[in-house]
Order: structure tokens, then C-alpha cells, then sequence
């Protein structure tokens, strides 16, 4: 039996985990056995993620006590084991798409990315998402493409106005 003091700790400790996790997917974990869980967590361990098995309960009481989003009541059934997405939030969902295609183990209830609640059943969209480096490497090439762009432009002007100076001067000589 769990004291209430036990349960506040356990409570406080997702409450921490959730607030410093991009991403949050809640995966049923019903019929995984001890060496499985335990090449599971190593799996998200090494993709910089954690995989952490809490009761209903008191993952419920965490998510309300966060309060950055919600998730339906069928979602908090039968054995819950919440995976953390810390510096990329969708590495997780890469991660379970990977086990559910080797073991057919785990099943995705739902996950939250940067606040995006999403099902289950759209796992394989969310393990797609680009990673935050694709993102912010997309946004620089954006940004500087324009200003390459512009580089090239007044190059082109310079070279333009370079050879109409020098058939000018050569047309000059002739005369």
C-alpha cells in the first residue's frame, strides 16, 4: 500500500517530468515483461527520452495539476506507462513506432506535442514531425536564401555595370 505521502512525491515527480517535456505520449503498457520494460526504457533512454510506468491516478491528478492540457477519461485505462520527449519532443513517438513494428507490444493512447493533443491511431503522423534542428535549420535556409538572393542580385547589377563600362571604353578606343 502507497501512503499519501508516497502518492504527493510520485504526483510531484510527473508534475516535474511534464512541465520540462515537449512531448507526452501515454502508451499501454499492459503485458510487457520485466526484460522487455527494461529494453524499452534503454531504447528511449538512449534517444533522450524517458519511459516511466505511474498509475492513473496519479498521472491524472499530475496532467490537471500542470494544467497545459487535457486528455479524455478512456485514456486512463488499464496499465499506463508515460514516455518524456526532453530536448525532441516528437523522439519518443520515433521510439514507440520502432517497438510497435518489432514487438507489437506497446499501443499508443495518445500523445501531447508543444501542447498539441493528438490520438492514438495518428502515430505514425507524429513520429514524422520534423525534429526541432530540421525545423530551425529550415527557418535559417528561409532567411538566408532571401538575402543570398539579394547577393547575387546586385553581383549581377556590378558585373552588368562592369561590362557596359568596359564596351564603352572599348568602343571609345575604336573611334
Amino acid at each position: 500500500m502507497v501512503s499519501k505521502e508516497q502518492k504527493k512525491v510520485m504526483v510531484a515527480d510527473l508534475v516535474e517530468k511534464l512541465g520540462r517535456s515537449g512531448g507526452v505520449y501515454l502508451v499501454d503498457f499492459t503485458g510487457v515483461t520485466a526484460p522487455e520494460s527494461i529494453a524499452f526504457r534503454r531504447q528511449f533512454r538512449d534517444a533522450n527520452a524517458e519511459l516511466k510506468v505511474a498509475k492513473n491516478t496519479l498521472l491524472k491528478r499530475a496532467i490537471a495539476e500542470v494544467g497545459t492540457f487535457e486528455l479524455p477519461d478512456d485514456k486512463y485505462i488499464g496499465q499506463t506507462a508515460v514516455a518524456f520527449g526532453y530536448d525532441d519532443p516528437v523522439a519518443p513517438a520515433r521510439v514507440i513506432k520502432k517497438i510497435v513494428g518489432d514487438t507489437k507490444k506497446l499501443d499508443l493512447k495518445a500523445a501531447v506535442v508543444d501542447g498539441q493533443v493528438f490520438d492514438g491511431s495518428q502515430l505514425k503522423q507524429v513520429a514524422s514531425l520534423p525534429t526541432r534542428e530540421d525545423l530551425i535549420a529550415g527557418i535559417l535556409g528561409s532567411l538566408n536564401a532571401p538575402a543570398s538572393g539579394i547577393v547575387g542580385a546586385i553581383n549581377a547589377v556590378m558585373r552588368d555595370l562592369a561590362s557596359v563600362i568596359e564596351e564603352s571604353a572599348k568602343a571609345r578606343e575604336a573611334a
